[in-house]
């Protein structure tokens, strides 16, 4: 089932160089509403437990240090079709193959600092707006 809210967060690299309003502004014009949104720094146990999909994966330490090595702004959106939609908004993780105009395309240094995540499915979405957000923080 296809809902209208999905998950963002704004990543370390991101943050450090100052885009944070550059792609909210995107994000905005792309015709997303923000439902809810901190900003916050991810301890090691909290990203951690984020990624914990990929503790298998060779990279999962690197991305946890990465994760929280500065803040980060989360949030959650609202679209019609709002995940297919973000993905298409944010790029492909690699910015040297993300379309011109994505996100990525202009922010996202490399593979890994990719400036943005944005949940792959409704499911994850969900389970990733509930890692940040009570039902009192969601709109």
């Amino acid at each position: 089932m296809t809902t209208n809210r999905t998950f963002t967060m704004i990543k370390p690299d991101a943050t450090a160089k100052n885009y944070i309003g550059g792609i909210l502004k995107m994000i905005n014009e792309a015709g997303f509403r923000i439902i809810s949104m901190k900003y916050t720094k991810l301890t090691k146990e909290q990203a951690g437990a984020f990624y914990a999909v990929h503790k298998e994966r060779p990279f999962y330490g690197e991305l946890v240090e990465y994760m929280s090595s500065g803040p980060i702004v989360a949030a959650i959106l609202e679209k019609d079709n709002a995940v297919a939609d973000f993905r298409t908004l944010i790029g492909a993780t690699d910015p040297t193959k993300a379309a011109e105009g994505t996100i990525r395309k202009i922010y996202a240094e490399s593979i890994s600092a990719n400036a943005v995540h944005g949940s792959d499915s409704d499911e994850n979405a969900e389970i990733e707006g509930n890692f940040f957000f009570s039902a009192l923080e969601r709109f």
